[in-house]
C-alpha cells in the first residue's frame, strides 16, 4: 500500500490502490496524451493509459508508486490539470454536466473563432488567387484582413504551442502555430523590405511555389505572399476543430443522457408512515421509498407494497411494460406508469444498475486498444520529424541556389500539410462514437481492447438457461385423455400446484389462473418429495365435493395405481425423449392428461444462431441440464447436434472453454449466472446477458442490457464496424502523411493546397466516425440481408 494516500483516494478505492482515474485538463492533441503518459509511465510503480479524447488516465500503481497528490503534481507539472475522476451515479452526472457545459463554450468558442476567421480569410484568399480583383494596395488591405485571424483566430494554436514550449515539448499544436507564423512572418518581411508593398502589385496564384511570379513593377526585387495561407489555414484548422468538438460532444451524449434519466427527488416512508421528500442520492440501503404513477424509481430495490406496470426500456430496450407486485426487483431510473409503489431500496448510490452502466460507459470511451497506442507512439515522434524535414528542406533548397521564396514555401508547405490531424482523431472518435452507440442500443463494451477480440472470435460458447432460453419455466401443450375437458384438467392440475413454489409447479398454476381467471379450493394437501402432489380439490364454480387429484412424475401416477387410457403413456415417453418435462395428473384412479412445461426459448435465438454463423463463428451448446432437454434446444434453434455438450458442471465450463482454446479456436462464451462466471472471465471473450448475476456482467467483456441472444450479434457487427473504421480511418490519415509530406518537400504543394488538403483529412476522418451513429440492430434489417453481417 502506497505510505500516503488523500481522502478522495481513500473513498474511491478503499485499501486497494491498484487502479485509479485522473481527468486530465489542457491537452489539445494527441502528442499531448503521450507526453502525459510517458512522463507518468516514468515515474516508480506506475503504469499509465492516457486518453486524449476523453482527457482521462488510468493508472495502475503497485506498492511503491508515488502518493496520487505527488502524480497529479506531475501533470500538473507539465502544464496540465488533474483531478482525481468522478465515481458514482452522482457524482458522474455532475462531472458529465460540468464536462457538458464546458465542451459546449468550447465548442461555442471554436465556432465563432471559425466563422470570424473565414470571414477574413475568404476575401484574402479571392485576392490572392485573382489578379483581376488586386486593386492598387490590395496587399495592404490583405494584410489588414489576415492580422486577426493569426493573432486571435489562431490563438488557441499560439497557446497551446507556448505552454509545450514552455516544457520543452512539441505536439501538433507547434506545427501549426510555426506554419503559420513563418508564412505570416515571410509575408511581413517582403511587405516591409522584400518590396512586395509597392503600391500597383499584383500576383498570380499557383499550384506551384517554383512557378509563382509577380507583376514587374519597373525592376526591383518582388518576393511572394502568403497571407492567404496565413489566414485560411488556421480557419481550416480551427474547423475542422469546431467539427471534431461537435463530434466528442455528440458522441459523448449517450452518458449525459443515461446519467440525466436519473430521479432527483425521493419520498421515504417515515416510522409514522408520513412521507419525507429528500434528494434521490441521499437514499440509503432498507429505507422505504414511495414511488407514484408517472414517477421514475430513484433506485434499485424490491417491492414492498403494491402492483403495478413499470417502464424498463431504458434498461431492456423492450417497449412492453413489466409487471411487478410484492417481491419483485425494481430498477433505478425505471419509470412507474400505474399504481403506487413501495420500494425497499438495495443498492444506492454507485452500486446502481444505472451508476455502473454509466461506469461502463466512461470507462469504455476512456479505455485505448492496440491501435489507439500505436497512433498515439506515432504522433509521439511525429512532431520532431517533421520540423526536422521543414528545416531540412530550407537548407536543400538554399543549397541548390533556388529562390530564398522558393524554399521557404516548401518548408512552410511541409509545416502546413504535415499536422496530424486526422492521425490524432482516427481512433479516439471511432471509439466515441461507436460505444456511445452501443449504449444507445443496450449493447455496453467494458474496453476497447474488446474490438481487438471480436475480429478473430471463430466460436462461440453458449449457456443454455437465462441465454438460449428465457430461464423460467412455462406451460406448453395440454394432452387430455379421451372425455377430459383442458378446463377441467387445468382447474384441478393448477389448483393443486398452487400451494407448492417448485418452478415446474408455479409455472402450471400461473397458466391455470390465467386462462381460466379463478382456481378451486385446496383442502388437504400431502407433498410426495421429488415427486408431486396429492390434494382434494373443490372447483371454484361448483359446490359439489373435492376431488382427490395427484399431479407429479408419471411413476408417481403408476405408484398411486391410476390407469392410463390408450397412447397416453406412449405420449408421454415421446415427450420426455424430446426434452419436455411431463406432468401427469389423474383422479378416480385414471391419468386424465398430460401436461408439459419447459424453458421456453427465446423468440429471437434462431435467428441470432443464424447471425452468428453468418458472421464467421461456430456456435457451441454448453449446460448442465440433461442430453435430451439440451439436443431438442439445440434442434429448435439450429445448432448442429456434434456442438452439443449436456450435464456440464460450472467448472467444466471453464474446461469446456480452455479445450478449445488449446484446439487454436478464438473463443466467445455468453452466459448469465454465477456458475457461468468462471468461464466468462477465461473465455477470449465473456459476453453477459443483462438480466443475469452480477458476477457475470463483471466478469464479461460484452454486457447485453436486453438479454437477447440477437443483442450478442449486434455487439459483435457494432464492435468489427467501430475497428473497421478506425482502421480505415489510421490508413488514410497515414497514407495522406506519407504522400503529402514528400510532395511538399519537394515543392509540388504550396502552403494554401497543403493546408486544404490536411483540414480536409481531418473533416473525413470525423465524418467517417460518426457514421457509426447510423448502425442499426439486426432486427431493424431485412431478413437474410447482406448488410446484416
Amino acid at each position: 500500500m502506497s505510505p500516503t494516500t488523500t481522502d478522495a483516494e481513500t473513498d474511491r478505492a478503499g485499501t486497494d490502490l491498484a487502479v485509479t482515474e485522473l481527468a486530465v485538463s489542457g491537452m489539445t492533441c494527441a502528442s499531448c496524451a503521450a507526453r502525459v503518459e510517458r512522463t507518468l509511465n516514468g515515474q516508480p510503480g506506475v503504469s499509465a493509459t492516457v486518453n486524449y479524447a476523453t482527457a482521462s488516465a488510468f493508472l495502475n500503481r503497485t506498492d511503491d508508486a508515488p502518493p496520487l497528490d505527488d502524480l497529479i503534481g506531475v501533470v500538473e507539472g507539465l502544464g496540465y490539470g488533474a483531478e482525481p475522476a468522478p465515481e458514482g451515479e452522482d457524482e458522474l452526472a455532475a462531472a458529465a454536466e460540468a464536462e457538458d457545459a464546458a465542451a459546449a463554450a468550447h465548442t461555442a468558442d471554436l465556432r465563432r473563432r471559425f466563422w470570424v476567421s473565414a470571414a477574413l480569410a475568404l476575401p484574402v484568399m479571392a485576392l490572392s488567387m485573382v489578379p483581376a480583383w488586386q486593386f492598387r494596395g490590395w496587399q495592404w488591405v490583405a494584410l489588414a484582413l489576415t492580422t486577426p485571424v493569426v493573432t486571435w483566430g489562431a490563438w488557441p494554436f499560439h497557446r497551446a504551442a507556448l505552454t509545450n514550449l514552455a516544457h520543452r515539448a512539441t505536439t501538433m499544436d507547434t506545427l501549426v502555430s510555426l506554419g503559420v507564423t513563418a508564412a505570416y512572418g515571410w509575408s511581413l518581411w517582403a511587405l516591409f523590405f522584400g518590396g512586395a508593398g509597392e503600391l500597383g502589385m499584383t500576383m498570380n496564384m499557383s499550384w506551384l511555389p517554383a512557378d509563382t511570379t509577380m507583376g514587374d513593377m519597373g525592376g526591383g526585387s518582388h518576393h511572394e505572399l502568403y497571407l492567404e495561407v496565413a489566414a485560411v489555414v488556421p480557419t481550416f484548422l480551427l474547423g475542422g476543430r469546431w467539427a471534431e468538438a461537435r463530434a466528442k460532444r455528440r458522441a459523448g451524449s449517450a452518458l449525459r443522457s443515461l446519467l440525466r434519466l436519473g430521479a432527483q427527488e425521493a419520498r421515504v416512508l417515515a416510522a409514522d408512515g408520513n412521507e419525507l421528500t429528500i434528494p434521490a442520492s441521499a437514499v440509503k440501503v432498507d429505507q422505504r421509498v414511495v414511488v407514484r404513477p408517472g414517477e421514475r424509481i430513484p433506485t434499485d430495490g424490491l417491492v414492498a407494497a403494491g402492483t403495478s406496470s413499470v417502464d424498463a426500456s431504458l434498461l431492456t430496450g423492450e417497449s412492453v411494460p413489466v409487471e411487478v407486485s410484492p417481491g419483485d426487483e425494481v430498477t433505478g431510473a425505471t419509470v412507474n406508469l400505474s399504481g403506487r409503489l413501495e420500494v425497499t431500496a438495495t443498492r444506492v448510490g454507485a452500486d446502481t444498475q444505472l451508476a455502473r452502466i454509466a461506469s461502463l460507459v466512461r470507462d469504455a470511451q476512456a479505455g485505448k486498444a492496440d491501435v489507439q497506442r500505436l497512433a498515439d507512439r506515432v504522433s509521439a515522434v511525429f512532431v520532431p520529424v517533421v520540423l526536422a524535414i521543414s528545416a531540412l528542406t530550407l537548407l536543400t533548397w538554399l543549397a541548390l541556389g533556388r529562390p530564398v521564396d522558393a524554399g521557404v514555401a516548401a518548408a512552410v508547405a511541409v509545416l502546413v500539410i504535415a499536422c496530424p490531424c486526422a492521425l490524432g482523431l482516427a481512433t479516439p472518435t471511432a471509439l466515441l462514437v461507436g460505444t456511445g452507440r452501443g449504449s444507445q442500443l443496450g449493447l455496453l463494451i467494458s474496453g476497447p481492447e474488446v474490438l481487438e477480440a471480436t475480429r478473430s472470435i471463430d466460436v462461440v460458447v453458449l449457456d443454455k438457461t437465462g441465454t438460449v432460453t428465457q430461464g423460467n419455466m412455462a406451460l406448453g401443450e395440454v394432452v387430455t385423455a379421451p372425455g377430459v375437458e383442458r378446463a377441467q384438467l387445468l382447474g384441478l392440475a393448477g389448483a393443486a400446484e398452487a400451494g407448492s413454489e417448485h418452478p415446474i409447479a408455479a409455472a402450471i398454476a400461473a397458466a391455470a389462473r390465467d386462462e381460466l381467471g379463478r382456481l378451486g379450493e385446496v383442502t388437504e394437501l400431502n407433498n410426495r418429495a421429488g415427486l408431486g402432489i396429492e390434494a382434494s380439490v373443490r372447483p371454484a364454480d361448483a359446490a359439489a365435493a373435492p376431488t382427490r387429484v395427484v399431479v407429479g412424475r408419471p411413476a408417481l401416477l403408476d405408484e398411486e395405481g391410476h390407469a392410463w387410457p390408450d397412447g397416453l403413456a406412449e405420449r408421454a415417453e415421446g415427450l420426455a425423449a424430446g426434452g419436455i418435462t411431463v406432468v401427469a395428473a389423474g383422479w378416480d384412479g385414471e391419468v386424465r392428461g398430460l401436461l408439459c412445461v419447459a424453458d421456453q426459448i427465446r423468440p429471437d435465438s434462431a435467428r441470432a444462431i443464424s447471425r452468428l454463423e453468418a458472421l464467421g463463428i461456430s456456435p457451441w451448446l454448453v449446460t448442465g441440464d440433461s442430453e435430451a432437454v439440451a439436443h431438442a434446444v439445440a434442434a429448435k434453434v439450429g445448432i448442429a447436434p456434434e456442438r452439443v455438450m449436456a450435464g456440464v458442471l460450472p467448472e467444466d465450463k471453464v474446461n469446456v472453454v480452455t479445450k478449445l482454446q488449446a484446439d487454436g479456436h478464438r473463443v466467445a462464451m455468453a452466459g448469465d449466472g454465477v456458475n457461468d462466471a468462471a468461464a466468462l472471465a477465461t473465455a477470449d471473450l465473456g459476453i453477459a446477458m443483462g438480466g443475469g448475476a452480477d458476477v457475470a456482467m463483471e466478469a464479461s467483456d460484452l454486457t447485453i442490457v436486453s438479454g437477447g441472444l440477437l443483442g450478442t450479434v449486434d455487439a459483435i457487427r457494432l464492435a468489427r464496424s467501430t475497428l473497421g473504421t478506425i482502421k480505415a480511418n489510421l490508413f488514410w490519415a497515414f497514407a495522406y502523411n506519407v504522400a503529402a509530406i514528400p510532395l511538399a518537400a519537394l515543392g509540388l504543394l504550396t502552403p494554401l493546397i497543403g493546408g486544404l488538403a490536411m483540414a480536409a483529412s481531418s473533416v473525413l476522418v470525423v465524418l467517417n466516425s460518426l457514421r457509426l451513429r447510423r448502425f442499426q440492430p439486426t432486427a431493424h434489417l431485412r431478413r437474410h440481408a447482406s448488410d446484416d453481417i
